[in-house]
């Protein structure tokens, strides 16, 4: 009887412990871990930069807000901050959120000092496309930056991709580096598109930040609930990173302190 249970404190045992440790490493995201995992998930992407530089990259997905009135919202607020705290971006978006009515919009995310990234045609997991469709959206994408770029007084370098859901084969990142891309994925994601929370999503950066992260946070989502929590991410966030000595730079910014 002494010996059954101690086998099954030794199994509950076993199984805290694994939980625990599973929990650890996604609150923590280490870095030997994306590394692990970046051959499959998506290879070659860039997670993380090595350097000393007190900076960090901020990247923004899925914009640019467009609602179903063709009015934008959370961009241009997400902008706002950016604005208020000298913080800049990469921006990726979604090819067919870029409309004649937020066009603006697009070319004050250049205008500001941030850069834009390609992000595909819709908000899909890139994993699931066949490889044709993979090629056709990224150039449509792209086209759609380019033209938009055309209104700003700041002309669009469009290198870096991001593939929807994070992840994407060998054949597809051959694709992008065709076309002059680098892919980028992140180093430090706070869970917003699962959390419902910008205190957790704020708690998670400011725990794990570290020179060279790339913190990866998201616009519009469901009614807006994304963008609206990226704001109040942003709002408690970058005053902090300010104080800590950090720098919040454009992915392109980051790669030049590269060592």
């Amino acid at each position: 009887m002494k010996i059954r249970i101690q086998k099954r404190m030794l199994l509950v045992f076993a199984i805290l412990l694994l939980t625990g440790s599973a929990i650890g490493l996604l609150w923590l995201q280490p870095r030997w871990l994306w590394m692990k995992i970046s051959p499959w998930l998506c290879p070659g992407a860039v997670f993380f930069v090595e350097t000393d530089s007190p900076m960090v990259a901020l990247t923004i997905d899925d914009g640019p807000d467009d609602t179903e009135t063709h009015r934008p919202t959370t961009t241009h607020q997400i902008l706002q901050v950016l604005s208020k705290y000298d913080a800049h971006a990469t921006f990726f978006l979604i090819g067919e959120r870029i409309t004649p009515e937020n066009q603006s919009l697009v070319t004050e995310i250049l205008k500001q000092g941030n850069e834009a990234g390609n992000h595909l045609w819709r908000d899909e997991p890139s994993i699931k496309l066949p490889l044709p469709t993979f090629e056709s959206d990224l150039l449509k994408t792209q086209q759609k930056m380019v033209e938009v770029s055309k209104f700003s007084d700041r002309p669009m370098a469009v290198n870096w991709l991001r593939p929807g859901g994070g992840m994407a084969n060998r054949e597809m990142i051959r694709v992008a580096q065709k076309y002059h891309y680098q892919v980028a994925l992140g180093s430090i994601w706070p869970y917003d598109t699962i959390v419902p929370s910008s205190e957790f999503a704020a708690k998670q950066i400011l725990s794990n930040v570290r020179p060279g992260a790339i913190i990866i946070l998201h616009d519009r989502g469901p009614k807006g609930e994304w963008g609206k929590r990226t704001v109040k991410t942003l709002e408690t966030v970058l005053p902090e990173l300010q104080r800590k000595g950090f720098k919040v730079v454009t992915l392109s910014e980051l790669l030049e302190q590269k060592l």
